[in-house]
């Protein structure tokens, strides 16, 4: 197989992480040839490599040790040094370029100044502390993608209380299982918001908020309708002061709480994970400069949600200097391709999305690179599911062939990726180019040995700072310990399947915890999808490998069809034909149904294991908290399928 991508001379001596090898050949006495030779010395020399990235980013004193214990879980890192994650934004700052680019369905781009961005976050700081907010209360957001909730998080943070925030696409109750658990102090929010052309009033969902949280002192709302919410204050009235002066951030441990991010809390109620300001600073930084490439120059531009691990991540480009992009519309506002014109508006360098946003545009026809002006676009970034090989070749061709494509995999666990891209490296199609630098990944069998060549669960074998610090509500650890380091004690297993090739590349092939085990053969769910997605009839499809109780195991292939569509005989042979060819003549489905929608969590993730779970005769009321679904009446649905072998 042949790159779809591969990094010039000039790529390569220009590259932050190029630098970085070079500061670290200094620093050993040794050289670093290439990416995979700076990677293994990355995890030998653990404590060695996140000294050299705190020095290399100049991120001040420590308190001298790196690893106090490498222990996982419980891995202690930099104990004793103090610092604030607001303290490297303030420094990165750029003053002849927008901090923030905010862009609206039916509203002209707004420009956010560093110096404004640094004013309203000192302003709306005083105003936490006005209402009694201190390090370690919790102020949360029910907001969307838009400046203020950037501003109110990097304020809070500057405090050391803790942000934790949704999207107002989830209804109060879903709200309320996540953000309820955190006895918040202060609530920011919005009136509502703009969505697909329609404009969604959220003060009923507002309300139920301020009913459910005893513990709030303060409601602050953005007026984005115009709307007037009762019992708050205003956004403008809570940045209004102007003349302080410099921020006074406090500085705080390493681990101090700096957000807590939710899990899609399909099982129970959402577990709360708690990551710390340092572990988050350094693995950002690492991310986003170094196998990103992003700095001073760049426009970051990916779209996501206040509800979603990657809004936290796209903040991360303010920690090296870059201006970044919020969006609060719809990706296909008005064109299925209305995230590229966005994209070329803005003159994005970093745009990321979705396996099925580009699908969509697959789908539509789109063709990005001849409608829009792409020529500042360098990096389409992908995550959220596995980019068929059969996309990742389309975005060559209509992104633009001097695009690198860097799709990352990693988690809400870690706030950030495991396996991604680096300027340095090539791109394979249908490939992770490599692991991260500082991530000791490995894949395992079933005996928790090593694997190469074939499939084997995600593990990481040495710790990582941006590991959680804990679980919200978790005093003796144990949901934290069961979550990663059951299987194989103190290794991180992460539940996805993965191959690592001979190029050092890796396929992931979805979660472990849904695998198609048929016969002995495992078999990834995306790996189904990547060939069934490709019909044009075909809108989204669910995949489910069920055990039965009699010893049987059933696999049906769930289809929503595209607008005119039918599922017709033939429709189901050339389905089945093309999994039996391209996947594997083992997992053909025993049955292809067409279904009314797909359910999902709230960030996109197809309930594979709930289904799973009803169809071996789990109780519906259990499988799955209804209020992290998308669409909870689809759940109905399927509940009535009666398996083959059904007790």
């Amino acid at each position: 197989m042949q790159p779809q991508w591969e990094p010039n001379a000039q790529d390569i001596a220009s590259a932050r992480i190029t630098d970085f090898a070079a500061f670290v050949s200094a620093r050993t006495g040794r050289t670093y040839p290439d990416y995979q030779a700076l990677w293994q010395w990355s995890v030998d020399d653990i404590a060695g490599f996140w000294q050299a990235l705190w020095d290399y980013f100049e991120l001040g004193e420590t308190a001298g040790e790196v690893l106090g214990s490498r222990e996982m879980p419980g891995a202690q890192w930099f104990p004793g040094t103090r610092l604030n994650y607001v303290d490297q934004i303030i420094r990165m700052a750029q003053f002849g370029r927008p901090a923030i680019i905010a862009l609206h369905e039916d509203a002209e781009p707004q420009e956010i100044a560093w110096s404004e961005l640094i004013e309203q976050v000192t302003v709306f700081a005083r105003t936490l502390r006005e209402q009694g907010v201190e390090a370690g209360d919790r102020v949360i957001g029910y907001l969307p993608n838009i400046p203020e909730a950037i501003v109110a998080f990097l304020a809070t943070a500057s405090i050391g209380a803790v942000w934790s925030a949704c999207g107002q696409d989830y209804s109060a109750k879903a709200a309320l299982d996540r953000l309820g658990q955190l006895e918040p102090t202060v609530l920011v929010t919005a009136d509502g918001y703009r969505f697909g052309g329609k404009q969604h009033d959220k003060r009923a969902d507002i309300a139920a908020l301020q009913d459910g949280l005893p513990s709030l002192r303060a409601t602050v709302a953005v007026s984005q309708l115009g709307l007037d919410v009762p019992d708050s204050m205003a956004w403008s009235e809570a940045v209004a002061e102007v003349g302080l002066g410099v921020i006074d951030t406090t500085a705080v441990d390493f681990d101090h709480p700096l957000w807590i991010v939710f899990s899609s809390g399909t099982t129970g109620l959402p577990k709360g994970i708690v990551h710390g300001h340092g572990g988050v600073l350094l693995e950002h930084l690492k991310a986003v400069a170094l196998q990103s490439d992003i700095g001073p120059d760049d426009t970051f531009f990916w779209y996501t949600s206040p509800s979603w691990m990657m809004w936290n991540f796209q903040v991360a480009g303010l920690l090296a200097g870059a201006t970044i992009v919020t969006y609060d519309g719809s990706p296909a506002a008005g064109a299925p391709d209305a995230l590229w014109r966005l994209a070329a508006q803005v003159r994005a360098t970093v745009l990321g999305t979705s396996p099925g946003y580009v699908l969509g545009c697959i789908k539509a026809g789109s063709v990005p690179r001849a409608d829009h002006d792409l020529s500042a676009l360098r990096t389409v970034g992908i995550t959220g599911s596995a980019l068929p090989v059969s996309s990742a070749l389309w975005l060559d061709e209509n992104a633009g062939e001097h695009v690198q494509v860097n799709s990352i995999s990693g988690g809400t666990d870690v706030v950030s990726a495991f396996i991604g891209a680096a300027p340095t490296v090539p791109v394979w199609p249908g490939e992770l180019s490599a692991p991260y630098l500082g991530v000791a990944l490995d894949a395992f069998d079933e005996q928790g040995k090593p694997v190469r060549g074939e499939v084997g669960e995600l593990v990481v074998t040495e710790p990582m700072p941006s590991m959680p610090v804990s679980f919200w509500r978790d005093e003796d650890g144990k949901r934290y310990h069961d979550a990663y380091f059951d299987t194989y004690p103190g290794v991180w297993r992460h539940g996805d399947w993965i191959t690592l090739t001979e190029r050092g590349s890796v396929v992931v092939h979805g979660r472990s915890d849904s695998t198609l085990n048929r016969h002995g053969i495992r078999m990834g769910s995306a790996d189904i999808y990547q060939v069934v997605e490709q019909f044009p009839e075909i809108a989204e499809a669910l995949v489910i490998g069920a055990e039965q109780p009699d010893g049987g195991y059933w696999m049906p292939l769930f289809v929503v069809l595209a607008p005119g569509a039918e599922l017709s005989d033939d429709l189901k042979t050339r389905l089945a034909t093309a999994i039996r060819t391209e996947v594997s003549p083992r997992h053909v489905p025993d049955e292809i149904r067409e279904a009314p929608g797909i359910p999902h969590t709230r960030t996109g993730k197809k309930l594979e294991v709930p289904i799973k779970k009803l169809f071996q005769g789990a109780d519906p009321d259990r499988v799955v908290e209804r209020s992290a679904v998308d669409d909870p009446s689809l759940l109905d649905w399927y509940a009535r399928i009666t398996p083959p072998h059904k007790p």
